[in-house]
């Protein structure tokens, strides 16, 4: 077995595109992806699951129907299942996000904004 660390900074210099995650790890069920994104995403939820957003970069707003999470580098927020969210950044901001394996980044909503969830780097 050949052992070696993630490098979260080299994996996110391999891509350019913004809302489209990239598959860094697997634990059990989950997938570990990192993501460039810019501007205001669609309002969306995943019912089956959580989802967790972590800054590595930049600035996130999570909008909610009921008010907004800021989320500077460094923080985290849980997206509780089921809860209508829309990602926000209004300069580049780098995200990892912790999800179970499938899920799809526009939840049930298929757009143009629908990304590939299978995609590993």
């Amino acid at each position: 077995m050949d052992y070696q660390s993630i490098n979260l900074q080299e994996k996110l210099t391999k891509f350019s595109e913004h809302w489209s995650p990239r598959i860094i790890a697997q634990m059990n069920d989950y997938h570990f992806k990192v993501a460039k994104i810019q501007g205001e995403f669609i309002w969306h939820d995943h019912p089956e699951t959580d989802e967790v957003f972590i800054v590595l970069k930049g600035r996130l707003e999570i909008q909610l129907r009921e008010g907004s999470v800021v989320l500077n580098e460094g923080e985290m927020f849980v997206v509780p299942k089921g809860v209508e969210h829309k990602p926000v950044a209004a300069q580049e901001c780098h995200i990892l996000l912790v999800e179970p394996a499938g899920t799809v980044n526009t939840g049930e909503v298929v757009n143009e904004r629908t990304a590939a969830n299978d995609v590993w780097i």
